[in-house]
């Protein structure tokens, strides 16, 4: 079961943090088609917020065709996001909580590792996909998936 954090300090409105969060359960697996989602009372006792609130943040996820209400029973999810690579077990989660460790090892926050995690995103996606990557020397190296 998923539980809600709410951070007030955060500037996303809350109804998308709650949103967001069922979408990364759904993305991990932590959700998966047919587990109920908490009833708004829940959500409100847990997280002090308004029961509207939970209520938009649930039909914004009705509306993305994730999860469905059923009179008298509660939310429910309807489909996932997930995908095998990012398992709990898979090699590429592995080897990030193998980089964000390093990371924290080297004095980074939690602000730092995501400012890094993305830029790196921003710079992938402007790259051309199978381009090669530029090393630290300014040479190129071929990508995975020219050497595949």
């Amino acid at each position: 079961m998923i539980e809600f954090q709410v951070d007030r300090h955060s500037g996303v409105a809350t109804y998308l943090q709650l949103v967001n969060q069922v979408k990364q359960a759904l993305r991990l697996g932590v959700l998966e088609p047919g587990d109920r989602l908490p009833t708004a009372r829940a959500v409100v006792e847990a997280t002090a917020i308004n029961p509207n609130t939970v209520l938009k943040a649930y039909r914004e996820l009705e509306r993305e065709g994730l999860v469905e209400p059923r009179p008298g029973q509660g939310t429910f999810v309807t489909r996932s996001l997930s995908r095998p690579e990012a398992a709990a077990d898979s090699p590429l989660r592995a080897d990030l909580v193998d980089w964000v460790t390093r990371a924290h090892a080297a004095g980074l926050g939690r602000e730092d590792v995501l400012a890094l995690v993305e830029a790196a995103l921003a710079e992938a996606a402007a790259r051309p996909r199978g381009a090669a990557r530029p090393t630290r020397a300014g040479t190129e190296r071929p990508s995975r998936e020219d050497t595949t």
